[in-house]
This record gives C-alpha cells, sequence and structure tokens, in this order.
C-alpha cells in the first residue's frame, strides 16, 4: 500500500534511498539551524549592546521591554519615547533607531530632546547625534539646553579623538533648525583648575573633593560649593565659563554674584567677569535663551541646575 506524501517532507528527500541526496538535504538544513542560531545570537548582542547604550546615554532601564518588542518587530526604524525631569524643569526626548541596509543591525542614531523649564512659555529643542562613544548624555544636553559648557572627548573626521568644551550658540541655528555648538579647544587655554584656584572653595583643599567638583562641573552642571569668606562658610554655586576663561558664581538663592561680590578674585578675574557681564543679557549669568523660532522644526538627568 502506497504511504501517503508528507506534506512537511523536504522534496529533495529520496524515500528510496541515495546517499548524496540525502547528504545533500542534512547539510543544508544543518547550515540553515547554523544560520538561524547565528542571527538569533547576533540579534541578542545587538539588542544588548543598544539596551546598554540607551541606559549609559541617560535614558535608564526602563526603555528596554519596549526596544526588544520594536526589533524583533524588524521594522526599518523606530522610536522611542523618554520623560524625564531636572527639579521642575520637564523633558521628552524623542529617540531614533534605524536598521542597518546590509544587515538585521540597529543603530541608536540620535535623540531629540525637548525641554520646558520652569516659569518659561517656550519650548526649547535640539536633536543630539550618537557614535560609538563619547556621546552626549541627557544630562549634559539638559545642562547644555540651559546654557552651559560640557567638557567631551570628541572625534573629528580622521577619527582623532580631541577634547573640547562644547556649548550651544542660541544665537545661531543650522539647516535642520538646531542650535549651533560652540567649541573651545585645549588650545584655546582655558584650565578650570586655574579658574577654580582664584576662588576661596572650600572643597578645593581635600583631593577627594577636588577631583568630584571638577568631575561635575565638566559634566556641565551648576554645582554647590562653600566659600571661605571673612573667616565664615558660605553656600554658592559656581559653573565652568570656558569662553571667558572664569568660572559662574551664584548665591544660595541663585542669584548671580558679580565680580564685586565675590571676593577672593584677582583682577583679571573681576575685568574678565565684567566683560562677561556686559556681553550676556540673562539674569542667571547663562547665554540668552531665545523664545522658539517658527521657522524651527518641533522635535519631540541630580546636581541643580
Amino acid at each position: 500500500m502506497k504511504q501517503a506524501k508528507n506534506p512537511n517532507a523536504n522534496g529533495l528527500y529520496n524515500p528510496n534511498g541515495n546517499a548524496f541526496t540525502d547528504a545533500l538535504v542534512d547539510h543544508i538544513e544543518r547550515q540553515q539551524l547554523f544560520n538561524n542560531s547565528k542571527t538569533t545570537i547576533m540579534n541578542q548582542k545587538n539588542f544588548e549592546y543598544l539596551r546598554d547604550q540607551v541606559k549609559f546615554t541617560g535614558f535608564g532601564e526602563g526603555l528596554e521591554n519596549e526596544l526588544k518588542e520594536k526589533m524583533q518587530k524588524q521594522a526599518p526604524q523606530f522610536l522611542l519615547y523618554h520623560q524625564g525631569s531636572f527639579g521642575k524643569d520637564k523633558t521628552i526626548s524623542t529617540l531614533h533607531f534605524r536598521k542597518s541596509d546590509q544587515s538585521d543591525m540597529y543603530f541608536f542614531n540620535k535623540y531629540d530632546l525637548a525641554l520646558k523649564q520652569e516659569n518659561k512659555p517656550e519650548t526649547i529643542n535640539q536633536t543630539f547625534y550618537l557614535n560609538k562613544e563619547h556621546n552626549i548624555t541627557l544630562k549634559e544636553a539638559y545642562n547644555m539646553m540651559n546654557g552651559r559648557a560640557v567638557n567631551k572627548d570628541l572625534t573629528n573626521k580622521e577619527g582623532q579623538v580631541y577634547n573640547a568644551w562644547v556649548q550651544m550658540d542660541f544665537k545661531q541655528t543650522d539647516n535642520n533648525g538646531n542650535y549651533k555648538l560652540k567649541q573651545f579647544h585645549q588650545n584655546y587655554g582655558y584650565d578650570l583648575n586655574s579658574a577654580l584656584a582664584k576662588h576661596p572653595v572650600k572643597e578645593l583643599g581635600n583631593e577627594q573633593d577636588k577631583t568630584r567638583l571638577l568631575e561635575s562641573l565638566q559634566k556641565g552642571n551648576r554645582q554647590s560649593v562653600t566659600f571661605l569668606q571673612n573667616g565664615s562658610e558660605q553656600k554658592h554655586y559656581i559653573e565652568a565659563n570656558p569662553q571667558f576663561k572664569s568660572i559662574n558664581i551664584y548665591d544660595s538663592n541663585m542669584q548671580r554674584l558679580g565680580s564685586k561680590q565675590s571676593q577672593g578674585e584677582s583682577s583679571s578675574v573681576k575685568q574678565d567677569a565684567k566683560k562677561q557681564d556686559q556681553s550676556q543679557s540673562s539674569d542667571d549669568g547663562s547665554p540668552e535663551i531665545p523664545k522658539t523660532s517658527k521657522k524651527r522644526t518641533k522635535r519631540q538627568s541630580q546636581s541643580m541646575s
């Protein structure tokens, strides 16, 4: 009696026995299993890399499950959304992922950041692009959008790494509506250590505290410090100001202190501060952040801000 043909059987398989054909079929099936296993491993590694990249760029671990789900759908590109807050300021981030044209690998290319500051009606928007390393984190991006400078290792077109302070220029935008970035390279001559040494900062007397202070300022934070003045301690906040080779100083109420108010400064520092006060129009000493232009494309983390 003739057996019914198995509809799921491999069409090349010879039921009467053919060593060559059977070996070929077995080889193809093993190769397919190997390729499928290899793809699964690659996809898992791709997911783990992107998961860590999202985490260390400042978006935490809350997007992990959604990231995996979106990758499994194999769409050419997809978006993830993140909401955050810094004090009373709110941020909405749109993370862009794109699939390679040559493989199943996905890449985290950029994120759009929308910042709504307390007591300011307009939302500020900026796109930050990612590379393999030296990326601007969410907190650093927030600091930059508040007018502060961030110290980063960057890579030029030739692949060479260099260090620079990066700050947004709120007076100029590029063709995509992004604010242009100003860079103050090592040759510019800004030495944060020297700028700090001109002020009676208590934390400079302890090596561990000094290291933490420098790291915080390099990330663009406005950092709380203690000033030793006239035999007493006073709480101040400071931030790096590479453009004028100095630091900005604020009192405990976040009011900018002028050169005459901050004691322990040299005459050259006072001149720099006076020059800076004349060139900046905002009350807190940061570059003025204008209202969002209607022509700009709208796009839609703790130290003191």
